[in-house]
């Protein structure tokens, strides 16, 4: 049992290091091509990944066709519709973080979107889902530290500040939509189409607002190739493997790790360091993302 804990936390671990290394793709990628060229590739190659997952996975399990054919229709409207749902929510939450990055650092924008975890459980108040005192705390913290980060002198956010803080809105409603439909269907198989979901959204947008270059698209092949395989297929499969039977609160703090992950990336790849007052943001956020996280009584926060 210790040993299928410690290999959880490891594959959890990795995801959040797989997403705090592609603020740097996305930041690089957008050196070549535009935010909605970018997520149209990198999420119909993350949804072509899903497919041999999907297969694989069927194939393990071994499933019984007397049994499930009654299921099957009432399933695939279930997952269809969550599938699109959840796509068009990511369409959103991720062509709003692409923008952003394009004008900010890539710890700063893997920051500032974590705020999501502390926006969850305050959306879930109006699914009457209770909301605990840690939390209202947690946010105050939160936002002091979102202050520190991106308010400059005169109270005035950058512009890439207020797409990544809508991102992390539109990425907390991504998260409910997906807490929503995930029971009632197969996770991978939701994920694969709101990605293709996700992918052909972006497409639309691209043919009316950017230029579509192949020559562009094959110069930023490494960044889109890493935010396409690993970042949405390689990533989403070991979340899905990590949080099987596994403490659902340890796994969110770990996976909140991504935006400690981001700024290390930044440092690293790209050489872009925060100054003393932004990394006290940091700080501050980090710890509003762990307190929204502590469980408090029998249900939690």
């Amino acid at each position: 049992m210790e040993k299928l804990k410690f290999k959880n936390s490891i594959l959890l671990l990795l995801t959040a290091a797989i997403w705090g290394a592609a603020f740097v793709a996305q930041s690089v990628g957008m050196e070549y091509i535009g935010p909605f060229t970018f997520n149209f590739v990198r999420n119909i190659i993350g949804g072509v990944v899903l497919i041999p997952c999907i297969w694989l996975m069927n194939r393990i399990k071994g499933n019984n066709r007397e049994e499930e054919n009654e299921e099957k229709k009432q399933d695939l409207k279930t997952l269809l519709i969550g599938g699109v749902c959840c796509g068009a929510a990511l369409f959103l939450a991720s062509n709003s973080q692409q923008i952003g990055i394009q004008y900010t650092t890539v710890g700063k924008a893997g920051f500032i979107t974590a705020l999501y975890i502390v926006i969850v459980p305050i959306l879930g108040i109006f699914l009457k889902k209770k909301c605990g005192f840690l939390v209202w705390i947690s946010v105050f913290v939160a936002l002091l530290g979102f202050y520190l980060l991106s308010v400059k002198d005169g109270f005035r956010l950058e512009i890439a500040d207020m797409y990544l803080l809508a991102s992390a809105f539109l990425f907390s409603i991504h998260i409910l939509v997906i807490d929503y439909f995930s029971p009632k269907v197969d996770g991978v198989k939701m994920s694969c189409i709101q990605f293709f979901v996700c992918g052909i959204l972006s497409g639309v947008v691209m043919l009316f607002t950017e230029e579509f270059h192949v020559r562009d698209i094959l110069a930023a092949w490494m960044p889109v190739l890493y935010a396409g395989v690993l970042s949405c297929g390689v990533a989403y499969t070991l979340q899905i493997i990590g949080q099987k039977d596994y403490n659902p609160t340890i796994a969110s703090l770990i996976l909140s790790l991504e935006s400690v992950f981001s700024v290390i990336a930044g440092w690293i790849i790209l050489g872009q360091a925060l100054s003393k007052r932004e990394l006290m943001g940091c700080v501050l956020i980090f710890c509003g993302i762990i307190m929204a996280q502590v469980p408090v009584g029998k249900k939690g926060v």
